[in-house]
């Protein structure tokens, strides 16, 4: 069973294992309003906490997505390359933007559960 953990920067992060999911929220993506291109992370990239990950630009404006730990991105959603309104449609499911290996698991103690995220976006 995945465990879900979420940043102040509205980003999710599914974990299982050593492996993890990424994305943004459902909140983020309703302020953001219809997304018309994600850029991804090349798959590979060893990225750190905080990092720029990936860019989602919707008809409003342009939001970079960051990084919520460290690791190593193992994939992307490939289906996002045609259908970016995926995220607006299922921003906490098939709308995912990339996978990762863990790089330094401790990191995961500073992310919030999904109570204490929604009474910040309360």
């Amino acid at each position: 069973m995945a465990t879900v953990y979420y940043t102040d920067e509205h980003e999710w992060i599914s974990v299982e294992g050593d492996t993890a999911t990424v994305g943004i929220t459902n909140y983020a993506q309703e302020q953001l309003g219809d997304l018309v291109f994600v850029e991804l992370p090349d798959v590979g990239r060893t990225i750190s906490k905080g990092e720029e990950t990936v860019v989602v630009e919707s008809v409003k404006a342009a939001s970079d997505v960051y990084a919520p730990i460290d690791g190593e991105v193992t994939g992307v959603n490939e289906s996002l390359g045609s259908d970016p309104a995926l995220v607006n449609t299922a921003a906490e499911g098939d709308g995912w933007l990339f996978k990762m290996k863990i790089g330094d698991p401790s990191q995961l103690e500073g992310l919030m559960d999904k109570a204490a995220y929604d009474a910040m976006v309360g």
